[in-house]
């Protein structure tokens, strides 16, 4: 395959497109791309046009969102954020990477990419190639666990168990907690059981403030992690919380909030509510300066390679990146059955 990158030209109008090689500069080496995995979050929002970047500017001084002046940059080209690849080229001055070396990090869904040295991190030895693709998943579950504050014996309800939920319910077992999955999908919370979790319930059939509740002598959860995106979600997990406890809301949440009263239970159990985001510069504002982005991240994939953690399992389709609009396409569709898909280059 040559040089190819994803490009996506409007609203669920996706295609991989040739593009020129780039130039090695000065501390940069050329990777080419192994495999390249799909966001069911963030990259469904660009597909489907619901992502607020696409009908708002950002602007950075003033942190917030104000109407778009320009026209949405279509196309965007080689979104992604789960890549995993062998570097083929290095500039003279980079020691620290060699040709043949498998990394991982951020570069888009492209063929090859070429990056600084210090942009891409060294697997494992003896990693899967293929786990490499969890780090950024990864990082998002472990800030979302890391923001959660959590101690041993809480009890935690984690809500959606999708890829990031269900790695959220492995680390927070890890931290000591008693975790309660909760998804609609059997197969995913079969998933969350043997992942450790305590218990699980199927949203469709049972209320899980009523699980949680029961399961703690009717206090509620001390936690619940939400990362479904969905908004009757985090309406359950603020119901299913204990007074003066916290939630932590980690999903992408689109449009506006049917299903959420704020005047119900978070207004009369004064519920802490707290974001967790992984771009920002530390998972909570109580760890600066010992937590980073990068921290986080490479942490994720220590657990990984002392085997507490494995991916791999998650992976359910991987497909052919020239396949790229039927992998969207599925994600899209919703189906229960569909965790990581995976573009392979």
């Amino acid at each position: 395959m040559g040089n190819w990158v994803v490009s996506l030209a409007g609203p669920r109008q996706i295609s991989l497109e040739p593009c020129p090689p780039d130039p090695l500069g000065p501390g940069q080496v050329r990777v080419r791309t192994c495999y390249s995995g799909i966001s069911a979050g963030t990259e469904l929002t660009l597909y489907r046009g619901s992502n607020p970047r696409l009908s708002k500017d950002w602007d950075d001084a003033a942190r917030m969102f104000v109407p778009r002046q320009t026209p949405v940059p279509y196309p965007l080209i080689g979104f992604g954020y789960e890549e995993v690849g062998e570097v083929v080229e290095v500039a003279p001055e980079v020691t620290d990477r060699q040709p043949g070396q498998l990394v991982w990090g951020i570069w888009g869904h492209r063929a090859e990419a070429v990056l600084a040295a210090d942009a891409v991190r060294p697997l494992p030895a003896d990693l899967d190639p293929l786990a490499a693709v969890f780090a950024r998943p990864g990082a998002i579950a472990l800030t979302s666990v890391l923001a959660a504050d959590l101690h041993l014996g809480d009890w935690v309800g984690v809500f959606g168990q999708g890829v990031i939920g269900l790695l959220a319910t492995r680390l927070a077992v890890l931290s000591g907690a008693r975790v309660v999955a909760v998804d609609r999908v059997p197969s995913r919370l079969q998933h969350a059981a043997r992942y450790g979790a305590r218990a699980t319930v199927d949203a469709s059939a049972a209320s899980a403030a009523t699980v949680l509740r029961q399961a703690t002598d009717g206090r509620g959860a001390d936690v619940c992690l939400e990362l479904s995106g969905a908004y009757p979600a985090l309406h359950e997990a603020i119901r299913s919380t204990a007074h003066a406890g916290r939630v932590v809301a980690a999903g992408f949440y689109q449009g506006q909030a049917d299903g959420l009263g704020l005047g119900e239970e978070f207004h009369h159990n004064r519920i802490q509510l707290v974001a967790a985001q992984v771009s920002g510069p530390t998972p909570a504002p109580s760890m600066a300066g010992r937590w980073t982005g990068d921290r986080v991240a490479q942490t994720f994939m220590e657990l990984v390679a002392e085997h507490r953690v494995d991916p791999l399992p998650l992976v359910s389709h991987i497909v052919d990146a020239s396949a790229v609009a039927d992998a969207l396409a599925l994600l899209d569709s919703g189906a229960g059955d569909v965790l990581q898909v995976v573009l392979r280059f």
